[in-house]
């Protein structure tokens, strides 16, 4: 996943909002803008790709690459054991093919021959090996999603063994995103690699042209395995943070595609832009972590995290806050995956004096107070939920937190109710996430013995069609059981310049140069 920082000029409270929200994409974000211009004549195929984020990549060390659109960077350099295709499907990446053992517990991959580095060194499975290794050892969220493994062999060149302490049908996914990149053993550990790293992706970092922190520009390699797939010969990302900023570039010609705020997209389109608009790309959650009612007694009762469900005006929210560019929900799950379930949108109608009920018939008929911690990407949203809780009778008081520690302030267990703006991930992650007793946003460790089974059981599920049965039952436990108060999907909007086509449609979440291509061109994904 993924969120986070971003400075915001004062404006029209609705703008700023969908401004804001757009963060929940990024590891961190400044602004920036160059005066190279990326004209269509040379967007098309074998040209330049000159794309607009919203955050800096933190490091492009293996072991501390952040998800979120500073992927778009670090996965053009890096090659991922498999790869995930623009609707979330699963294909062969550095790895050519993989098989499990009868057990689930041996997960065995075979790599493809003649991979090299862009040192010139082959990539084998002792570079796999160490990769991973190093990823294990290293704290943070790539770490947990390699928790189950518990060693990795390279019996041959070619092939890698992963042996597991358990089941975990959500490796292979994960080995298609930051867990399972390839980096170089002999440079990975060094501290130049943050900034200078050798990978074996279909692009190489020009450090020459490159500003940390402003512009990344990418050279694509002439030799790469699955060249098909990336029709750009020089990708170009720039960071710009305001989305005004992002819509001023691309009619300025600096940039041919980007995200842009809804307010811009009218006059976009007139002058001749493709839009392509994803109804949910990130999420606005309050998360009821302290179930148990160890640190806030009343969100121990099922009967008041009902009553904080029931205090919002979910569409309401989406059509005044986000200007329609999201979607209400009452849940976590990504509305394109297979675990949503749209019955599960009836399930908390907004209803005021229902909610003021149940919170009388819990032994609260005059409300209760809380603290929350207010983050650089939730200042905005401050005000909404702080009326919409009040209507109620909770009385919300914010305390600030600095931006460098978003993160340890979220998991201190120091706040028993917290919002989150955050980019949508796949079933496994979202599940892994916010139901494991370990999850990095379970922070009260709640468990539930249905919960438990359910979980074991998507673990042990490599059949997708049978796993996604059991994510929705995991999905409809959250709601039904109050374990957060979801309340609205935001939308992105991309533009792109005649001659690039955006691919996606947010049903895979991650940020990937293959979700674009040109206009009329075929694909390839492996």
């Amino acid at each position: 996943m993924r969120t986070r920082l971003q400075h915001l000029r004062r404006r029209p409270r609705s703008q700023t909002l969908a401004t804001v929200a757009a963060v929940a994409l990024l590891a961190t974000a400044t602004s920036a803008c160059d005066s190279d211009t990326a004209t269509s004549s040379n967007s098309g195929a074998g040209g330049t790709l000159a794309l607009s984020i919203l955050g800096t990549p933190n490091s492009f060390d293996p072991a501390q690459l952040a998800e979120g659109q500073a992927t778009y960077v670090w996965d053009s350099i890096y090659d991922t054991l498999l790869l995930q295709d623009n609707k979330g499907e699963l294909h062969p990446g550095a790895a050519q093919n993989w098989s499990y053992s009868k057990d689930e517990r041996t997960l065995t991959l075979k790599l493809r021959q003649g991979m090299k580095f862009s040192s010139g060194e082959a990539v084998d499975a002792n570079a796999v090996k160490a990769t991973l290794e190093r990823t294990l050892q290293t704290p943070g969220q790539n770490q947990l999603a390699l928790a189950s493994v518990s060693s990795v062999e390279a019996p041959a060149p070619s092939t890698v063994v992963i042996r597991l302490k358990r089941p975990d049908a959500s490796l292979l996914g994960s080995l298609s995103t930051a867990p399972g990149v390839i980096g170089d053993p002999k440079t990975m550990a060094n501290k130049t690699t943050a900034l200078n790293p050798v990978g074996s992706g279909p692009y190489t970092l020009d450090t020459k042209a490159t500003v940390n922190g402003s512009v990344y520009v990418l050279n694509r390699r002439d030799d790469y395995w699955n060249k098909k797939a990336y029709p750009f010969k020089t990708v170009k990302i720039r960071v710009i943070a305001d989305q005004t900023a992002s819509a001023n570039a691309l009619k300025a010609g600096e940039t041919n595609a980007g995200t842009v705020d809804p307010s811009q997209v009218s006059a976009l389109k007139a002058a001749g832009f493709g839009i392509t608009h994803v109804q949910a790309t990130a999420g606005a959650y309050l998360v009821l972590g302290d179930r148990a009612g160890s640190k806030l007694k009343p969100l121990g009762d099922l009967r008041v995290r009902k009553a904080i469900n029931m205090a919002f005006d979910r569409q309401k929210m989406v059509t005044q806050i986000l200007r329609g560019s999201g979607k209400a929900t009452d849940q976590l799950f990504n509305p394109q995956s297979k675990a949503y379930d749209d019955a599960l949108n009836n399930v908390y109608p907004y209803d005021v004096a229902g909610a003021k009920k149940l919170l009388a018939e819990a032994g609260y008929p005059n409300g209760f107070s809380v603290t929350m911690p207010s983050l650089v990407f939730t200042k905005n949203f401050e005000p909404i939920f702080t009326q919409a809780l009040g209507d109620i009778g909770i009385k919300v008081t914010w305390e600030p937190v600095p931006a460098q520690q978003t993160v340890t302030a979220v998991a201190s267990g120091r706040y028993p109710m917290f919002l989150l703006i955050e980019g949508l991930a796949s079933d496994a992650v979202t599940t892994r996430s916010f139901y494991s007793p370990t999850g990095f946003r379970n922070v009260f460790r709640s468990t539930d013995p249905k919960l438990t089974k359910l979980l074991g059981q998507a673990s042990e599920e490599l059949d997708p069609a049978k796993a996604a049965g059991i994510y929705r039952q995991i999905n409809q436990f959250g709601v039904e059981q109050a374990w957060m108060a979801p309340v609205f999907y935001i939308g992105s909007d991309w533009v792109t310049k005649k001659g690039i086509a955006y691919l996606g449609d947010g049903s895979s979440t991650m940020s990937t140069i293959r979700q674009f291509g040109v206009t009329g061109a075929s694909r390839s994904e492996g």
